[in-house]
């Protein structure tokens, strides 16, 4: 007991200390680190990698616990364990690793990307329109399929899994190229810029060993795609024609033609095209006030 009161008093002291003489830097030093371990548990919460997140913390909890109380032998071995298990945690989360830098990356870029860009609003439209017809006509076939939007993140190894396209976005041409007689119709079509870039392609199943068994192989490599990912996945079952999302590992289903036109709305329209939008019924609004006023 009186080994942990003078383990506390000391930290406190220190810590009494390192606040009198904290300056500005340190602060933004605090603030960033705040910022970054929000993004790490934020990224880890619906993840496989928060059960093993609690793990590394009980382990480091018993640490400063054997700190405390001075248990030398359960100090040396954690101690050991822990300088060993960075590599293998590195190991563990690779997957996880790999998506947080992708989105890190991503983020940042939309905006600057979107500026560059110049698209023709009811082209966009369009384009969503014949989408959200050809799933609802798969649908009601209960034919199978998997259409990939790429946003920031380029998908060029996984075009080159299957064959060049790039045709225009057509209902027709979609369900052809999942119709069951069609030799392209198991993989998955990849949409860039609105346009039909491969189809044929082959998706990264996912790992997640929390997927509902009510979905098979298609949907799991929808969930696979979107992990590895930014892109938006749509994905239609072949045994009940239920038409669902993909989108950040999380799988959303029982969409129709309006709730399916609207989210893909939500999800794809660029930056640039939302402040053209914005402008408009800015405009619109002003014109309406100076007629009534």
């Amino acid at each position: 007991m009186d080994n942990i009161k003078l383990y506390l008093t000391r930290l406190f002291a220190n810590t009494g200390r390192q606040l009198s003489l904290m300056e500005w830097t340190d602060i933004l030093d605090i603030l960033m680190l705040t910022f970054v371990l929000f993004f790490i548990y934020r990224f880890i919460r619906d993840r496989r990698a928060g059960k093993l997140a609690a793990g590394v913390l009980v382990v480091l909890a018993v640490l400063v616990l054997s700190e405390a109380l001075e248990l030398n032998a359960m100090r040396f071995l954690l101690q050991n364990v822990v300088q060993v298990g960075l590599i293998a945690l590195m190991v563990l989360f690779q997957p996880e690793l790999r998506s947080a830098l992708e989105t890190m990356g991503n983020q940042p870029l939309r905006g600057i990307k979107s500026l560059s860009e110049s698209k023709d609003l009811a082209k966009f439209n369009e384009g969503i329109n014949t989408v959200c017809e050809a799933a609802v006509e798969l649908s009601r076939s209960r034919t199978g399929a998997i259409i990939v939007f790429e946003r920031d993140t380029k998908l060029g190894d996984i075009i080159r899994t299957g064959v060049t396209i790039d045709a225009t976005l057509n209902s027709y041409l979609v369900r052809n190229i999942f119709y069951e007689g069609a030799p392209l119709h198991d993989g998955a079509v990849v949409v860039r810029d609105m346009r039909i870039c491969a189809a044929g392609c082959y998706l990264p199943l996912s790992q997640n060993q929390e997927i509902t068994k009510e979905v098979g192989t298609r949907h799991r490599a929808a969930i696979g795609m979107s992990e590895a990912s930014d892109a938006v996945v749509l994905c239609i079952s072949e045994e009940t024609g239920i038409i669902s999302l993909a989108i950040g590992g999380e799988l959303t289903r029982r969409y129709n033609f309006q709730s399916l036109s609207k989210k893909l709305k939500q999800e794809l329209t660029p930056v640039d095209l939302l402040k053209k939008m914005r402008k408009k019924g800015n405009a619109a609004e002003k014109q309406s006030e100076d007629a009534n006023g």
